[in-house]
C-alpha cells in the first residue's frame, strides 16, 4: 500500500460481456448506494451551486458507466428545482449503451462514448465536471494531464470523488464483498480498486500542480476523498 498499483481491473476489459459488465456495474452501485458514496459527489456540486448560483448548469460525468451517479444527480436537482444539463461520457460503448437504457426516463441526461483524455477546450466546454470513482484508473502522468485539461474546459471547477487507499479500507472491503456483492468482478476489482487508490498526501501533491482559485480536500465515509478543485476565474 505504499505506491498506487497499476494492476488493471477486470472492467476495463473491452472484450467483457454486457451481461457480465451489467451485473458487476449493478453490484458496485448497489455498494456505492449503501454506504453513501453517492453522496459525495452530490456534496461537491452544492459546493458550486451555493457559491456560484445561476439559471442553468450544465455538469459533465466524466467515467459515468451505467449513468448511476447522473441519475442520482438529476434527482437531486429535481427535487431541489436545479435546472441541470447532464452529460455522461464513457470510453466503454457497453457502459454508454447500458446508460442509455437506464436512463430513458431522465430527459436531461446526454451519454456519449467519448475518451476523456482527448478532451479539448477548443471544442468543448461545460459549468462543472464531476468524476465518481473513475480517477483511480489512470496513472499519474495520466491524472496531471487531465486534470489540467479538466480545469480548462470547466467554467467553475471539478468535482472528484474517489477512494483512500489503505490496509483497513481493505481489509474491510474483501469482508464486505464477501456478504454484500453477488459477482466476482466486482469483488476483484474493488480489491484492485484500493490498491489503486490515493493517499491525502498524494492528492495535495497534485493540488500543488495546478492552476486553482482554491480547493478543498475531505475524508469521507467509507474511506473516500471529496476533492472539490476551484478553477481560476
Amino acid at each position: 500500500m505504499r505506491t498506487r498499483s497499476l494492476i488493471p481491473e477486470l472492467m476495463d476489459d473491452p472484450k467483457l460481456s454486457e451481461d457480465r459488465l451489467q451485473a458487476a456495474l449493478k453490484d458496485v452501485t448497489l455498494v456505492n448506494r449503501f454506504l453513501g458514496g453517492q453522496q459525495i459527489t452530490i456534496d461537491g456540486i452544492k459546493h458550486f451551486t451555493n457559491k456560484f448560483p445561476q439559471k442553468r448548469y450544465s455538469i459533465v460525468d466524466l467515467g459515468c458507466g451505467d449513468g448511476a451517479m447522473l441519475r442520482k444527480i438529476a434527482d437531486f436537482a429535481r427535487k431541489n428545482k436545479f435546472d441541470f444539463q447532464l452529460l455522461g461520457l464513457d470510453l466503454n460503448a457497453k457502459s454508454i449503451a447500458l446508460a442509455k437504457s437506464k436512463s430513458a426516463n431522465y430527459s436531461e441526461i446526454e451519454y456519449f462514448q467519448k475518451n476523456i483524455l482527448q478532451l479539448n477546450k477548443d471544442t468543448f466546454s461545460c459549468d462543472i465536471i464531476t468524476s465518481t470513482l473513475t480517477m483511480h484508473h489512470f496513472t499519474d502522468v495520466e491524472i496531471q494531464t487531465f486534470l489540467m485539461q479538466f480545469l480548462s474546459i470547466s467554467k467553475l471547477g471539478v468535482v472528484i470523488n474517489d477512494l483512500q487507499r489503505s490496509r483497513v479500507a481493505y481489509v474491510l472491503f474483501k469482508a464486505f464483498s464477501v456478504v454484500f456483492m453477488k459477482t466476482h468482478i466486482a469483488r476483484h476489482d474493488g480489491l484492485i480498486s484500493i490498491k489503486r487508490a490515493f493517499t491525502k498526501n498524494e492528492l495535495l501533491t497534485f493540488t500543488q500542480k495546478l492552476p486553482l482559485e482554491s480547493y478543498k480536500l475531505k475524508w469521507r465515509w467509507a474511506f473516500r476523498y471529496l476533492w472539490i478543485l476551484e478553477k481560476q476565474q
